[in-house]
């Protein structure tokens, strides 16, 4: 997230006391397993797809004004994976969190 608020805004990072603005957030959801497709096999069923979703409340507050710049509550996201690379489908949803979080920076800029 650093990186693309850096790069795509460029901002940069300070600590929380001399920060013209800060981005509070918190995970409310994190389901890494969610079935998306199955195949039929003998005498089973398996399966081929699955997802991971992620939703946060996040908040980012202008310091010097002491308001609210953007706020979402229940931004979600998910990222699909093939069993068992669960690590590949959290990182597709994280790079899509991001890249709402910054779009919804930019779009108070």
């Amino acid at each position: 997230m650093l990186e693309a608020f850096q790069g795509r805004l460029g901002l940069r990072t300070a600590g929380e006391n001399n920060a013209d603005a800060v981005v509070r957030g918190k995970v409310t959801r994190y389901d890494p397993d969610v079935p998306l497709s199955f195949q039929a096999g003998q005498g089973r069923t398996d399966v081929t797809q699955r997802q991971v979703s992620i939703t946060l409340d996040v908040e980012i507050l202008d310091q010097r004004e002491g308001k609210t710049l953007w706020q979402r509550q229940g931004l979600s996201e998910v990222g699909e994976y093939r069993p068992p690379q669960e690590a590949d489908g959290r990182k597709i949803a994280l790079q899509k969190l991001v890249r709402d979080l910054v779009d919804g920076a930019q779009s108070q800029w």
